[in-house]
Parts: C-alpha cells; sequence; structure tokens
C-alpha cells in the first residue's frame, strides 16, 4: 500500500502542544513563557483544535479561558511531561492509501542529551486515552525527530546530515540505510540533504526546521546571514549554495526565499541563542511566525506573505522561548486531518 508524508500546508485537524511547568526547565520563567503557549493555542484555536498535555491541567483550563482561547476546540490531557518540545517526540503521521498511520519514533532528547522518560511515551499514552480514535500507532525502533525532516507531500524529503547522521542517534544506518528506512516508512522516494548550516546554541544538531523550509509550489524558503563578520556568515553562505543545486524529483530548480536575519540575542551568560523565522508553523488558513521584538520581524512576516498569500500571516513574539533554544515550531506538531477522534 503507497505511503505518503503529508506536507505541513495540507489540511489538519489539530496542533498538540505540551505546556510548560514548574518540574521543568520553564520554573524560573513561567510567568512569561505561559502568555506564548496562551496566545499560539488561541491563534491555533480560531482554525483547528489544540491538543494539550500537561501534568496538572485545571490550572492551564483557567489560564486559556482568561486568555480567550475557544475551549470547545481544546483538548486537555493530564500527562507527565519532561519539557515542551512536541514537533520531536508527537506523532508523524503518513498516510497509508490516504487513511492516517501515526508513527511513534523513539525521542532520546536530541541525541542523548537531555532527560525524555516522559515525553517519549506521550505519544503512546494519547494513542491509549483515545484522542487518537481507532487510528493505527506503529513503532519504528529508530530515533527521529519532527524537526529534523521536511516533508513536499510528494515523496521529497529535506533535512541535514549533521542531525540525521548523529551518533547518538541511529549509529547502526549510514546515509543510505537512513534513505532505506525512512523511504519505506515515510514513502519518501526523493532525499536533500544539507551538510552545511546551523545556528548558535542549538541543541538539535542542525533541525532543518530552524534553517530550511519546504513550501508550496517548489518553494524553500531558507535563513540567509548577510553580515560577514557573523559567525553564522559562511555556514550559512554554504548551506544556500547548496540549496542552489537541489532540484525537485522531476529535475527542476527550487525557488529559493531568503527570510531575513535577527540581531544576535544572548542569554543572561552571553551564550548566543538561536533566533530564526525559519520556525514558523502553517496551520489551516494561517502561518503563525516566530518574532523577537527584532528590527526584521516585520520584514519576515512580509516575506512569509508573499510565499503564502492564501494564509493569514500571525507573528507570535516567542523571544520568551529561545532562552531554551527552541522556538514556535518546536513547540507543536500539527495532526494531519482524519487523525483526531
Amino acid at each position: 500500500m503507497k505511503k505518503r508524508l503529508p506536507a505541513e500546508w495540507e489540511e489538519q485537524d489539530g496542533v498538540l502542544l505540551a505546556w510548560p511547568h514548574a518540574e521543568s526547565d520553564w520554573r524560573e520563567c513561567l510567568e512569561v513563557v505561559e502568555p506564548v503557549f496562551v496566545s499560539l493555542a488561541r491563534e491555533i484555536s480560531r482554525c483547528e483544535r489544540v491538543l494539550i498535555v500537561a501534568p496538572e491541567i485545571e490550572s492551564v483550563r483557567e489560564r486559556l479561558r482568561q486568555g480567550g482561547v475557544d475551549m470547545e476546540r481544546v483538548n486537555l490531557q493530564r500527562m507527565e511531561t519532561n519539557d515542551t518540545w512536541t514537533r520531536d517526540f508527537g506523532p508523524i503521521t503518513v498516510l497509508e492509501g490516504g487513511r492516517p498511520v501515526l508513527l511513534d519514533f523513539g525521542f532520546n532528547a536530541w541525541g542523548l542529551k537531555f532527560a525524555a522518560h516522559f515525553d517519549n511515551q506521550i505519544t503512546g499514552k494519547l494513542a491509549r486515552s483515545g484522542v487518537f480514535g481507532s487510528r493505527q500507532v506503529h513503532i519504528p525502533g529508530l530515533i527521529l525527530e519532527g524537526g529534523s525532516i521536511e516533508s513536499d507531500g510528494a515523496g521529497t524529503l529535506l533535512t541535514t546530515s549533521a542531525c540525521l547522521q548523529s551518533p547518538n542517534r541511529n549509529p547502526h544506518l549510514d546515509r543510505a540505510g537512513i534513505e532505506r528506512a525512512l523511504g519505506g516508512l515515510l514513502g519518501v522516494t526523493h532525499f536533500l540533504w544539507l551538510d552545511n548550516g546551523y545556528l548558535a546554541g542549538d541543541d538539535t544538531d542542525s533541525h532543518i526546521d530552524t534553517l530550511a523550509r519546504l513550501c508550496p509550489h517548489e518553494t524553500i524558503v531558507h535563513v540567509r546571514c548577510d553580515d560577514p563578520e557573523d559567525e553564522h556568515y559562511q555556514a550559512l553562505a554554504a548551506m544556500e549554495t547548496e540549496l542552489k543545486a537541489f532540484r525537485t524529483a522531476d529535475g527542476r530548480p527550487y525557488r529559493l526565499v531568503s527570510l531575513p536575519w535577527p540581531n544576535a540575542c544572548f542569554d543572561e551568560s552571553g551564550q548566543r541563542l538561536p533566533a530564526t523565522y525559519a520556525n514558523f508553523l502553517i496551520i489551516n488558513g494561517a502561518v503563525l511566525v516566530p518574532t523577537y521584538e527584532d528590527k526584521q520581524d516585520g520584514a519576515a512576516l512580509a516575506t512569509l506573505a508573499r510565499v503564502f498569500p492564501r494564509h493569514r500571516i500571525i507573528g507570535i513574539d516567542c523571544r520568551p522561548l529561545i532562552p531554551q533554544r527552541g522556538s514556535l515550531h518546536c513547540i507543536t506538531m500539527q495532526i494531519p486531518k482524519g487523525v483526531l477522534a
């Protein structure tokens, strides 16, 4: 039966979030980060459903009510979590003969960097709770994070070698082995590997959703650094050269659209933070874009408005998120149409 990994811009049932809490790394900044999650839930609930996991749900429910979230479109599930990065531990959905199947890949916190014993169980627990109805859940036995792959919905997958070939993920597989495995699991027939590109402060080993994104009409949106004095300049220039050489499955060059480069952000210890406009989320009828209280925010929104002319472009202030080394796309996982009960 033919398999297909849907593109993010295809119709969705909802989006999965994991709420920040006092037993996570967010404990010192909950007062500034929870409003980001409320804003995100409010915007998503205007377009589709919101599935939220949290160790304690009544206080979350009240915050959402006070924030103007459409509670008719919210499903709160009480579950222990380590952190909030649902992009990387949430289910990856493929279509088999048009029917959704959820893949529960292993999550080991980006190559054994942090604890993930609760987060790695979330997809299975959600399935047992009934939120996916009778949808089949398959455990492939491989480590894979949703933020490490981009799909065009037609068999092409964009990724980075730094992440997928990390020795702490699937050391038994070389590049050819990874292609065989993901070809069989995701229905991928055309692989695009980036060997260059990174963001300082990133814990993910260069997740593709921080660098370059597949978009409709054979378009790739990517970050670009125009400052020769910036530490990223050479690596991102080399990445752009790779992107220019990529071809579609039919042999055509991609339309490349560059995103502006925000001013460098640093944490209290002086470490650079991975601010990127590429970490946007596509939902039904809208694109939610991370902003950073930066002069380039408006240009980023305008750029994505040109790429998604039929979508509303909505900025979400993600400055409170990046001290934990992630942004808007990282804390969300879309649930394609036909999955939620």
